[in-house]
């Protein structure tokens, strides 16, 4: 998916006009902490919650209170990993999205992105979640995507997670199957180091099936 498919026409730009307490109150209308603000129809960049609770007169214009705003904002074309790249960066809420000689096109946010996010088939899809920690330098995800696929399993998504502190890699599966365990102990059997799995254990459900008769049977 790409930016231009992205675009919100929920959140409006600001006008350099516009004063500081307008793009407040547009802020908390739209849940966000951050607007695109136009001058002339062109993209001036971005303005925070922050830098505006920062002046001393908020009913001055925009182009009063601020000489400059930053300028966050990705190219229509731009994958959505990139949008969130951006996001990330430069720790805002809205992102601008402009064309190829950057046109102001429109926005997205972050929590529509969230909500994006979570409505994709790999996230909706039932499984369990399994989490490995790897050497950068032995990472392969063709030799993962095979040991779980040698269980009858499959892959739903995958990504990962690194410190610049570390050597390691912390890597989070989604697999299309509840119960994990017997991919844990294949896992296991190539020296993967298991952080966490998130499943419908059988042997967590036979034990406690077992708990639950013997109470049963105490209680005749």
């Amino acid at each position: 998916m790409i930016a231009r498919q992205l675009i919100s026409d929920v959140i409006p730009p600001l006008k350099h006009t516009d004063t500081g307490v307008t793009a407040l109150r547009w802020m908390e209308e739209f849940k966000v902490s951050h607007l695109p603000v136009m001058k002339n129809n062109n993209f001036v960049g971005v303005v925070s919650e922050t830098a505006i609770l920062d002046q001393q007169n908020l009913e001055k214009s925009l182009d009063e209170l601020f000489d400059h705003l930053p300028r966050p904002y990705v190219l229509e074309d731009a994958h959505i990993y990139e949008v969130l790249n951006r996001i990330s960066e430069h720790h805002i809420s809205v992102v601008p999205i402009l064309a190829q000689d950057e046109t102001y096109l429109g926005c997205t946010s972050i929590h529509e992105l969230g909500h994006l996010i979570a409505n994709t088939t790999s996230i909706k899809e039932a499984g369990g979640i399994l989490v490995l920690e790897v050497n950068q330098s032995d990472y392969s995800l063709a030799q993962i995507a095979q040991i779980v696929e040698s269980n009858n399993a499959r892959i739903l998504s995958s990504y990962l997670m690194s410190s610049p502190d570390s050597t390691k890699l912390e890597v989070t599966l989604k697999i299309n199957q509840f119960e994990l365990d017997r991919i844990i102990r294949t896992f296991e059997r190539y020296d993967y180091t298991i952080r966490a799995s998130f499943q419908r254990s059988s042997f967590k459900e036979d034990l406690k099936w077992r708990y639950d008769a013997l109470i049963n049977y105490l209680n005749m």
